[in-house]
């Protein structure tokens, strides 16, 4: 499977036509090795020129892995600015959600290189946690032809131009370093990362509205995208319905029956307040004993 080379200033050869593909470029690409593992073992130096190995970004969460040269005039470039693009509209968090690994599959690439580039992709990407969950590796080359290999990422060196043939795309792993999903291309759709993100990390990434979507979407190999799937969706729209049914029925029968039932509308005694509680009229006081005026005249 490949994507779209960094075509641009390729000699063609003598006698070729327009139509034909340069030499070398024809064996250049991606070859999917979906479920696969990658060595972890392999050793490379960061951006800080520390030695690491691959494994050390592995084992907590998800992996988005991108192969680009440092001093590419062109297309490295754009994959790695359409990645930073996607990256910055996803809800999920670097560090804590996934980590970020570039590296580059050109051995005359140094530490201060890639801390150039991871310089100028930080001013791009902003998110909280991006600069420590983003890595700019460099190694020699039997570590990158390792890593290459075993990611089935293909490349060439064309020597009349001083460039790489190499496709375009990234790369999704899972936290145990299996290979998962691989999107082409120098713009990546930020459901189809979000949806490759979700789906490596097992469903410990995301919430119930992804595990609800990605049974509606499915991840198409040969296109390196998730197309909507109409069988599944209307399977789960069916059962929605039903189950609406079946709660609208359970509603109706209840509210049937307590129609129906006379004595359901009578309240019970016991919501009759008993006459003990009625409280007795208050006691008026009697009035005073009014004085008779002839007992105050005196006797002749």
């Amino acid at each position: 499977m490949s994507s779209a080379p960094a075509s641009s200033g390729f000699k063609r050869e003598p006698g070729t036509s327009s139509s034909q593909i340069p030499a070398a470029l024809r064996e250049i690409g991606f070859e999917q090795r979906l479920d696969q593992r990658v060595p972890l073992d392999i050793e490379f130096r960061d951006e800080r020129g520390a030695a690491v190995q691959l494994g050390d970004y592995f084992g907590k969460r998800p992996v988005v892995l991108v192969f680009a040269y440092y001093d590419c005039p062109m297309l490295c470039t754009q994959v790695i600015s359409g990645l930073a693009s996607a990256l910055g509209v996803l809800s999920l968090q670097p560090g804590t959600d996934f980590e970020i690994v570039a590296v580059s599959f050109n051995p005359a690439d140094t530490p201060a290189t890639a801390a150039a580039k991871k310089a100028m992709y930080l001013e791009r990407y902003t998110r909280d946690g991006a600069a420590g969950a983003w890595h700019f590796l460099t190694g020699d080359p039997p570590a990158i032809a390792r890593l290459t290999k075993a990611a089935g990422f293909r490349y060439a060196w064309d020597a009349d131009t001083k460039q790489f043939a190499h496709p375009s795309g990234i790369i999704v792993l899972t936290a145990d370093g299996r290979l998962a999903r691989y999107l082409f291309g120098i713009e990546y759709g930020p459901r189809d990362l979000r949806y490759a993100i979700v789906e490596a990390s097992e469903g410990r990434v995301g919430n119930a509205a992804d595990a609800l979507l990605l049974y509606c979407y499915h991840y198409d190999p040969m296109t390196g995208r998730y197309g909507f799937v109409v069988m599944r969706a209307l399977r789960l729209a069916g059962g929605a319905t039903v189950l609406a049914l079946c709660a609208f029925i359970v509603v109706m029968v209840r509210r049937e029956k307590r129609i129906a039932d006379p004595e359901a509308r009578i309240p019970s005694p016991a919501r009759i307040p008993s006459p003990a509680r009625i409280p007795s009229p208050a006691r008026i006081p009697s009035p005073a004993p009014i004085p008779n005026p002839e007992s105050r005249i005196p006797r002749p």
